[in-house]
């Protein structure tokens, strides 16, 4: 699978958004292993691509592999291959990422996520340049540059044991660091119209504009899903708007305080930001009593009224988390470094409101 894309769909004129596409430019034309670092949604991938695109294995193919979704022995068969008869159900041999990526470059995403034995697995390929597939005895030579990323600190991760240092050093001889959108705010207006733009081709509906209030509102906002969510809102917003300027009201998200910074109260509603109050009633101040239930967050630390209890911490935590990976229940256990059947007890124990659909619900019939 070739990648056509380069350096000019990393949109922004931000200071960061100009200098990483001169170190793309930079590093693309060496066989270098390169560590992508950066929070998710803030474009990793993208990163990798146009420097795979810029590079002289662009014409060969460019292999994505997301660490964290492939678990065990599935990982060592997607990654490095299989013979026939491997394991049940092998009836046939397969390549594997590695070899399928031969002259071109493979993509280890999420790669902080992958269990420490099958790290040990993969130092031997990268560091041989040899891969040997599940069920044989025969190592296999291969040519291709590797580039990994993830949204963990992984100098944290080799300091307590969870990744090995000798990959981390395999992985690390060149590091990019992609930045979150907060720390970007001079990309948003035109990632946002390029957003919209892509969305209205891609849907055939007229051609959309954003308010300049709407600009205003989404450069004082906080963007916890970076990029990805920013694009998210847009396209969402197409669908539901009835004309053809796209105001403040098309984006309610943006309304809620919230998600902005602490420091900027220029959009937050009433002008400056709510005061950290525990309702008596266990519910949001500013919930209808007819309204349906909705969740909200107790303050984090204590008020003129009452000092919060260990429990009332954890459900402001737990409901934080949850507002942060949009109510993921897989995402938000990961985060919290809990089992996702533990979650889901501290959920119905707090009585957290979830959305219908979010992630992880069963659908109600």
């Amino acid at each position: 699978m070739r990648s056509n894309i380069s350096i000019h769909n990393v949109i922004g004129e931000s200071p960061w958004t100009v200098k990483v596409r001169q170190r793309i430019l930079q590093v693309a034309g060496y066989h270098y292993g390169v560590l992508i670092t950066g929070p998710s949604g803030t474009g990793k991938e993208l990163i990798a691509r146009s420097i795979h695109t810029h590079g002289p294995r662009a014409a060969k193919p460019f292999i994505p592999v997301n660490c964290a979704a492939l678990p065990g022995e599935l990982f060592c068969s997607q990654v490095f291959g299989h013979i026939k008869g491997a394991f049940t159900g092998a009836g046939q041999s397969t390549l594997g990422c590695f070899r399928a990526a031969d002259g071109g470059t493979i993509f280890l995403d999420e790669i902080g996520e992958l269990d420490f034995d099958l790290q040990a697995k993969l130092l031997r390929v990268v560091q041989d340049r040899r891969v040997t597939p599940v069920g044989s005895h025969e190592s296999l030579p291969v040519d291709v540059r590797v580039v990994a990323a993830t949204n963990r600190n992984l100098e944290q991760d080799v300091r307590d044991g969870r990744f090995r240092l000798d990959l981390y050093y395999r992985l690390n001889v060149i590091s990019v660091h992609a930045a979150p959108l907060v720390d970007r705010r001079q990309d948003i207006p035109v990632l946002a119209r390029h957003f919209l733009a892509k969305a209205c081709v891609e849907n055939g509906t007229a051609v959309k504009q954003l308010h300049p209030d709407t600009l205003a509102l989404m450069q004082a906002y906080r963007w916890p899903g970076n990029i990805r969510q920013l694009q998210n809102l847009i396209e969402r917003a197409v669908v539901f708007a009835e004309g053809d300027l796209l105001g403040p009201d098309c984006f309610p998200e943006l309304l809620d305080g919230s998600d902005f910074p602490p420091s900027d109260a220029r959009f937050h509603p009433g002008g400056a930001p709510a005061p950290l109050v525990k309702p008596a009633s266990g519910r949001r101040s500013n919930q209808s009593d007819n309204g349906p239930p909705e969740p909200w967050i107790e303050p984090v630390g204590p008020t003129e009224d009452a000092w919060l209890t260990l429990a009332d911490v954890e459900r402001s935590h737990i409901a934080r988390t949850l507002q942060e990976t949009f109510y993921n229940q897989s995402a938000a256990a990961r985060l919290l470094g809990i089992d996702r059947k533990l979650l889901a007890r501290k959920i119905r124990k707090y009585r957290l409101q979830l959305p219908p659909t979010s992630p992880g619900r069963p659908a109600r019939r």
